[in-house]
């Protein structure tokens, strides 16, 4: 669906509206920890307000809340409210079925060598139950399609690999890597973490098996709260683990000792969640929902699009894929990762942060991850930061 320029303008100016950082900084950092929402910081102190005069008097409420978050998570990506478990973190997300997974001796999991640690210690974790894992080369972040899959073999039980690399920002072409395993009889866990929130997601139309992301960076919530999807079909797969009294059927029964498993994805939650956490995280998501994640996409690829241009018109490399989506590679998403030649990208970053511009280094490189609300003012004060740097 293509969006117009009209309504990519209004959706920053809305969103941009809602997002108090915009009043300081050009925040260029999304794909590290974003800035909370108007919404998610209010929802914040209201909870501490709340927590502080009344205790759990107010409880309930929040509980009422979280799980309407549940239905939102699953609102963002297609799936049944049953399929969602709220979670930590990604790392935690990808535990759940690294752990829970009924793992035999000679079995392997497929994932790439440039992935963030969350989706590579989980699994080489595994080692001592016999479970081999297989790292495959990209270059530059950019996967050969065919070399996956070469490193596939029939005891292959899992691919994992994450949307959006964190590193130089590829986009993967999940449709393609889905259809191909599943020919194959392979699983597909998904972190979505650098695409959920910029990005629209369906699991009904990409149909992965397994998928986690937390909220702190394109979702625009608080650390600590997150989600994982488990398709209904996996539930009993996987052997939970952390079981707690939130995870049995009778959960506020707490005389009532019986194994009885919810039949939903929140049997994986265990115990006690981050509440406040969890609160902010639903204010960021109904606001993006209501924003349409379509419209955020335009306007988070609009930016990086003329971001690219105007670095590249300053004299930096782009390192980061930047041709237009198209079938057999989704290049494009909200991270440009670029070279300053003959310039240490660690003190330019502390530079920066001095002219009120927030960016990345990652893997020796710079990296930005503006987001729909940044424009070209921000681009302006990022542009100027950089030319100033001596």
């Amino acid at each position: 669906m293509t969006v117009s320029s009209k309504n990519i303008d209004a959706v920053r100016r809305r969103l941009r509206a809602e997002m108090p950082v915009a009043q300081r900084w050009a925040y260029f950092d999304h794909a590290a920890v974003a800035p909370l929402t108007a919404p998610a910081a209010e929802v914040a102190k209201t909870w501490a307000t709340e927590a502080a005069a009344e205790g759990d008097t107010v409880w309930p409420e929040w509980s009422r809340r979280v799980e309407a978050l549940r239905g939102l998570a699953a609102r963002l990506i297609g799936a049944d409210q049953d399929e969602i478990a709220l979670v930590p973190n990604t790392t935690y997300g990808i535990s759940l079925v690294a752990e829970g997974y009924p793992w035999q001796s000679g079995d392997n999991v497929v994932t790439l060598a440039d992935e963030f640690p969350s989706n590579a210690y989980p699994w080489l974790n595994l080692e001592s139950r016999g479970v081999e894992t297989r790292r495959v080369p990209t270059e530059e972040g950019r996967l050969d399609l065919d070399a996956l899959f070469a490193a596939c073999d029939a005891r292959t039980r899992i691919i994992s690999i994450s949307w959006v690399g964190y590193a130089t920002g590829y986009r993967h072409d999940v449709d393609r890597i889905v259809e191909r395993a599943h020919e194959r009889g392979i699983l597909v866990m998904l972190d979505a973490i650098q695409g959920l929130g910029a990005f629209p997601f369906d699991v009904r139309r990409t149909p992965v098996d397994f998928l986690a992301a937390d909220g702190h960076k394109w979702l625009l919530g608080p650390e600590g709260a997150g989600l994982a999807y488990i398709r209904r079909e996996h539930l009993d797969l996987l052997r939970p683990f952390g079981v707690g009294w939130h995870s049995v059927v009778h959960s506020h029964d707490y005389t009532r000792i019986e194994l009885k498993l919810k039949r939903t994805a929140a049997r994986y939650e265990g115990g006690t969640q981050n509440m406040v956490g969890m609160l902010g995280l639903g204010a960021s998501l109904e606001l993006l929902l209501d924003l349409d994640i379509a419209n955020i996409a335009a306007a988070v690829l609009d930016i990086t699009d003329r971001a690219s241009d105007r670095l590249q018109a300053f004299g930096a490399k782009i390192v980061s894929d930047r041709r237009p989506n198209r079938r057999g590679g989704q290049q494009r998403s909200g991270i440009v990762a670029f070279e300053l030649s003959g310039r240490d990208p660690l003190a330019v970053k502390k530079h920066c942060l001095t002219r009120k511009v927030v960016l990345s280094c990652r893997a020796g490189r710079l990296r930005i991850s503006p987001h729909g609300y940044n424009n070209e003012e921000d681009l302006d004060r990022l542009i100027e930061a950089l030319e100033s740097f001596a």
